[in-house]
Order: structure tokens, then C-alpha cells, then sequence
């Protein structure tokens, strides 16, 4: 099989995504331009931006990939991918971070309210 048949029929599910990939990129640009209006999303509206043009990017490059059998379009679209659930997981994990930090200080804060009612 040469290489350019392999290409396109290795690339087809995720060709088969690149309308969602490109989708979801594009909402995930217009999320970070809409988060620029509040000051907590001044400062984190880069991310979603950035993860949207990964996105949008890989969906672009898999279509290139397919049509042509390009090996280094399919490359740097499996690669865009990677980085966009890399970053994915990196928040993720900073959220569940965040999150348990913060019922520890605030059940914490509770329960010191608490202990002042006490008779």
C-alpha cells in the first residue's frame, strides 16, 4: 500500500471529526473573546482563545492530510491535538486543585464560625 492511500485511510476518523474540531474551536474563540469584558477573564482569555486555534488548526491540517495524503499535515494535526489535551488536562487538574483547596478553607472558615455560636 503506498503511503499516500495509508495516510488518507489512517486519518479518516479524525477527518470524520474535523467539523466538530473546527466547531468547537471557533466557539472556543468567541468564549475568550466574550471573557475579556470581566476582569477575572482579562487575565485567563488568552487559554480558550489559544485552544481554539489549536483546534480549528487541527481540523484544517486532518481535511489537508485526507484530501491530499499528506504525512506532515497528519502529523501536525495529531500534534495540535495532543497539545490541546495536554492543556485540557493541566486545567483540569489545576480546577480539582483549586476546588479542594477551597472547600478546605471554607468548611474550615464554617466551622470556626460555628465554634463561636457555641454556648
Amino acid at each position: 500500500m503506498e503511503e499516500k492511500s495509508l495516510i488518507q485511510e489512517i486519518s479518516v476518523p479524525i477527518y470524520m471529526a474535523k467539523g466538530w474540531m473546527k466547531f468547537i474551536g471557533v466557539m472556543s474563540i468567541i468564549y475568550g473573546i466574550f471573557m475579556i469584558i470581566t476582569i477575572f477573564g482579562i487575565i485567563f482569555c488568552w487559554l480558550p482563545i489559544w485552544m481554539g486555534i489549536l483546534l480549528f488548526g487541527a481540523g484544517s491540517k486532518i481535511e489537508y492530510a485526507q484530501t491530499t495524503g499528506d504525512k506532515q499535515q497528519l502529523i501536525e494535526s495529531l500534534s495540535k491535538i495532543k497539545t490541546y489535551f495536554t492543556i485540557t488536562g493541566i486545567v483540569m487538574l489545576i480546577g480539582i486543585i483549586v476546588g479542594v483547596l477551597s472547600f478546605i478553607v471554607f468548611s474550615s472558615a464554617f466551622f470556626a464560625a460555628l465554634e463561636n455560636f457555641r454556648y
